[in-house]
């Protein structure tokens, strides 16, 4: 990365609390990574623990809608988040040394797939100080219909906000005040085509829309970079796991 590109995303990153960057994957490697994920669903989805795949439908394969931790399956992940230009990049925006958490996918099938509450990342990170960032990366053509993301620009100046109990698997809480005057004033969407890419800091309020389409998917890579100087609060998120995993009994 260019020190005058990298100074100059790292101001808007600091600025808006995301930077959006098209064509950040050309298109011969956004073919190449597909099918290496269509053979991750096919050979390795089957044997992951079920806490790191999630569908619509438990039933239907078809519904899939979420893979976490896929570095830890296929070093190919791995390689791709860990000393790769992803991680160049997380460094210049967090202006430190990161660790790479997890490489996650992400979809939202036609028709059933529902929308993801508006929700801050650090709220699940459970991080001081909260220098973190996500990286979404889209694999295919992503607009309003079938779910693009929208950003609340400026939202990670603002602390964290009340999270509650939501519905949606994968996605267990969101804010619960979402929709002030001022969240509807700066919301901002992000149609993407393949290879773009959208960064966003770890307090930066997201959400995205359900697919309405009668056949398109949404799909999306996900990489998650935390800042070397950032400390997991492990009892507080031992006692969310516990929370969590209560209330899913329930």
């Amino acid at each position: 990365m260019e020190p005058a590109n990298a100074a100059s995303l790292k101001k808007s990153f600091n600025e808006n609390g995301y930077v959006f960057i098209p064509g950040f994957l050309p298109e011969v490697e956004i073919d190449a990574l597909n099918s290496r994920i269509e053979n991750f669903i096919r050979d390795t989805v089957p044997a992951m623990a079920r806490n790191h795949v999630f569908y619509e439908d438990q039933n239907d394969s078809s519904t899939l809608k979420q893979m976490q931790d896929m570095e830890k399956y296929d070093a190919y992940f791995k390689t791709l988040a860990v000393g790769s230009k992803y991680e160049q990049l997380a460094k210049a925006l967090l202006g430190e040394d990161v660790i790479c958490k997890t490489v996650e996918y992400f979809n939202k099938p036609p028709r059933i797939g529902k929308p993801t509450p508006p929700h801050q990342d650090g709220y699940y990170f459970m991080l001081d100080p909260q220098q973190a960032v996500t990286m979404w990366l889209a694999l295919e053509k992503v607009d309003e219909e079938n779910g693009c993301v929208k950003y609340i620009k400026g939202s990670h100046k603002k602390g964290m906000r009340t999270h509650g109990r939501t519905t949606t698997l994968g996605f267990s809480q969101g804010i619960v005040d979402f929709g002030t005057e001022e969240d509807i004033k700066k919301e901002i969407a992000f149609p993407a085509n393949p290879g773009d890419l959208l960064v966003h800091h770890s307090l930066t309020i997201h959400r995205a829309g359900a697919n309405t389409t009668a056949s398109r998917t949404r799909k999306a890579m996900g990489l998650i970079y935390w800042g070397e100087s950032a400390k997991e609060d492990v009892e507080a998120k031992q006692r969310y796991m516990k929370q969590l995993q209560e209330e899913r009994r329930g």
